[in-house]
This record gives structure tokens, sequence and C-alpha cells, in this order.
């Protein structure tokens, strides 16, 4: 199915097929015949009920517009889809047409559908997050020894490696998958509770019933019905939120090094209506807008978790373009992500060349690292910041200027000293951290 114009960069195809008007319909529809067989098991319902329900419980026999246009007088899409699955069920076997839905409610079937969708969703995401993640550890290995700068608050900071800088982003984003994960397995529960969550309907076979359904469904069998306590679909939009999020933080990075003047790293990168010159981050636009967008849907399902009693109005209603929207948006920066981490460009000369051009000025915690110990903290700050300004008045290193310092030399071995710029030499246990950091996300499930 082809995206919307206007969802071109909230989504994939993929997704988009599952959160399509057929794909929804159809999980409905699994729902009811699903529901046919559970009560055939526990002799609720007549076994010839089944045949009839299955074979109209097709979505190509619906039409969706009409359906959606019916939802809007009945609050539910449900409602008008039982409607219409009736009366085909009718027209095949009016003896079987009472049993359509029996002792379900429209939201059972609606929770249940989303469940289902989710599950599709869920292998459609953790497929692209595989790909991302084998791509972020090999390209950490190939760099682990790729000084850089480091960068805090903008500014250039003590050296670390690009490698290290990768398995930072593969760590984080190992533990945000790691909550995607719990938190979809615990949103696939079946939601089957009747008109006021008690099944009292079905009489004494309720929880048989219960059973027997989640079983058809393949999705768990929960302690009771939760028509409003959505605090496990509320996890799930939280999680993919930070997943998102992680993973904007990583575009920010890349958008960031790939700025001209910087020129450290690149994504594939897309053209200028007007510039022919330029090449902008077009896929790390994408994760950003994705970014962007998704903490107004966490809050917004956030928001309708406030429901009332056993069954609410208004809450529940708000949640299916939420959760859809949330799972689309995660799954097109997602996508983006694993295409830019593929091809992500590397530039080891341009990152030692933006070293140099510091003129060694990043070296001077080293500087207040070695002389603090003998001279004291305040004496060792003067030294280290009279080295500082008399390398920028003069062009003079910061290493040249800091030699020219008696205490420096008397302090500072001679051989130190002459290596006391090389960024190899100032990275303290950065490979240690990277390869930890790796172990980490490979190991843990």
């Amino acid at each position: 199915m082809a995206s919307r114009l206007i969802d071109s960069l909230a989504t994939t195809d993929a997704l988009a097929e599952v959160f399509s008007d057929r794909s929804i319909l159809q999980a409905m529809l699994d729902f009811e015949a699903a529901l046919a067989r559970a009560e055939v098991t526990a002799g609720v319902i007549p076994a010839r009920a089944v045949g009839a329900i299955a074979a109209a419980a097709r979505a190509e026999h619906f039409d969706a517009e009409a359906i959606a246009t019916e939802a809007r007088d009945s609050g539910t899409v449900s409602i008008p889809l039982v409607k219409a699955l009736t009366a085909r069920v009718q027209a095949a076997d009016a003896a079987s047409a009472r049993f359509v839905h029996f002792g379900a409610t429209s939201q059972d079937v609606a929770d249940s559908a989303m469940v289902l969708t989710l599950r599709r969703a869920h292998t459609i995401l953790a497929a692209d997050h595989r790909r991302l993640d084998s791509t972020l550890r090999g390209l950490s290995d190939r760099h682990a020894r790729t000084v850089m700068l480091g960068r805090t608050l903008l500014q250039p900071a003590p050296p670390i490696t690009f490698g290290l800088k990768v398995a930072g982003w593969a760590s984080a984003l190992g533990r945000a998958w790691r909550r995607v994960e719990v938190a979809m397995d615990e949103a696939a529960v079946l939601q089957f509770g009747g008109a006021a969550g008690t099944l009292a309907a079905l009489g004494d076979r309720g929880q048989v019933v219960s059973s027997a359904l989640a079983g058809e469904l393949g999705l768990g069998a929960p302690d009771a019905p939760w028509h409003t306590h959505r605090d496990r679909l509320a996890a799930l939009v939280a999680a993919v939120g930070i997943y998102t999020a992680t993973l904007g933080k990583i575009a920010r990075d890349i958008t960031l090094l790939m700025q001209d003047e910087v020129g450290e790293a690149a994504e594939p990168g897309g053209g200028s209506s007007t510039m022919p010159h330029k090449r902008n981050p077009a896929a790390c636009a994408r994760v950003l807008a994705a970014a962007t967008r998704l903490p107004g849907l966490v809050a917004a399902f956030l928001t309708g978790m406030v429901q009332e009693h056993e069954r609410a109005v208004g809450g529940w209603h708000a949640e299916w373009p939420t959760i859809a929207a949330a799972l689309q948006t995660t799954g097109s920066a997602l996508e983006a992500m694993a295409g830019i981490a593929g091809e992500l460009t590397v530039d080891a000369d341009r990152m030692r060349a933006n070293i140099e051009k510091t003129n060694g000025a990043i070296f001077a915690e080293r500087a207040l690292m070695l002389l603090t110990p003998a001279l004291g903290k305040e004496p060792a700050n003067r030294i280290v910041n009279a080295a500082l300004a008399q390398s920028r008045e003069t062009g003079k290193s910061f290493l040249e200027a800091l030699a020219s310092t008696p205490d420096a030399t008397r302090l500072i071995a001679p051989d130190e000293l002459r290596t006391f710029d090389v960024p190899e030499n100032y990275l303290g246990v950065a490979e240690t951290l990277r390869t930890r950091l790796l172990a980490r996300v490979r190991s843990e499930p």
C-alpha cells in the first residue's frame, strides 16, 4: 500500500499496510471468527455457526468507507462492522447469525484487533532494529582507533574515538529496544470482558471461552479484562517514544558532524531545490521529524489513561490513531536510521585535522592533571591559562607555549612533553569503554 503524501515522512510502506483499513478490518474479523471457534470449544454455540462466521469474516467482503462513516455516529468501528458481519452471515445461514459477536462487547473487538496489529508491527520493527544494531557494531569496530574531537556544549573537548561514539549510540539503542520488547510482550494480551468486564452473558463459561479465545489468537490471557486499565499500552507508547528520541540523538550528532565546516561524517543526503552545491541531511531530517512528533503522541496517550469506572467514554476512543501514529513514526525513524548507518561516510583525516586546528588547546586538561599534584590547583591553573593566552596571541601551539614555562619543563618528563599533543596518548580507557558497551549490547536479551 502506498503511503499518503501527508504521511510520507511519518510511516513506511510496510507499516502503512499494517495499519491500513483492510488490515484493521481483518484483525477485527479474525477476533470474531476466533471467538466463534472458542465458543464452540466451550460448548456455548453450535458447531455449525463457525463455518458461516469464518467464511464471512474476510475484509474484502466489507466496505471500509461505509463502516468508517457509520462509526462517527456509533462512536466505534466495531458496531457497524459487527452489524455488517451479522448481515453477511444472515444471508448465508440465518441460524448462525444469532451467534455473531456472542457475549462480547465492541471494545473487546477494537482492543484485541489493535493488539493483533501491534504484533505485526513488532515483527517489522524488530527486523529493522537488528539490521541497525549490526551495522552500528560493525561501524564501531572499524573505527575503534579513529580519533576525533570530543565536544561538550558544542565546544572542542579532549579527544575520543569515533568507535566509542558509535558504541554509545548502539548501547543506548539496545537499552531502548529492550524496553520496547518488554512492553510489546506485556501488551500482547487478549481483551475479552463483555459489557461490564465480568463476562456475565456467558454464565459460568466465560473464563473457558476467554482462555480458548486467547489460544485461538495466540495472545496472552490476562487475569481480568482491562477495559479502563491502559497501562500496558501506555508503557509501549512511552517505550517507542524513548526509542525514537534515541534515534533522534544519533541523527542530531550526524547532522552536526555533517556541517561543511566540520565535515567529519555524512549520510548519503539529498539535494537542494535551489542550491546544487548542498548535500542536505535528508534522512536525518526524517528521523528528527519523528523525534519531534512522538512526545506529543506519548502525552496524548497518557492524558487518555484517566478513564472512568469499568468502560470509559472518549479515552479509549482516542487511542487508535495515537497508537498507530506512534508505531508508524517510530518505524519511519528506524528505517531511515538503518539506511543512514549502512551508508555513512567517515572522514578520519578531517577528524584529525579538526583536532589539530585547536592548536593543542584541547590538551589543557592534561597539563592541569600533570602539574596540579606538585603545584596545587591554583598555581597549575595560572600556568595553563597563561600558556593558552600566549598560544592565542602568538599563534604558537599550546604545547610550544607550555614548554616555554620553567615549571612545566621541570615537572613534565621530556618524553611525555614531546608527545603531549598526540591524541592517541590521551584517550584514557576509551577502548575499554567501547568494548564493554558493545559486549553488553551483544550479551543482554
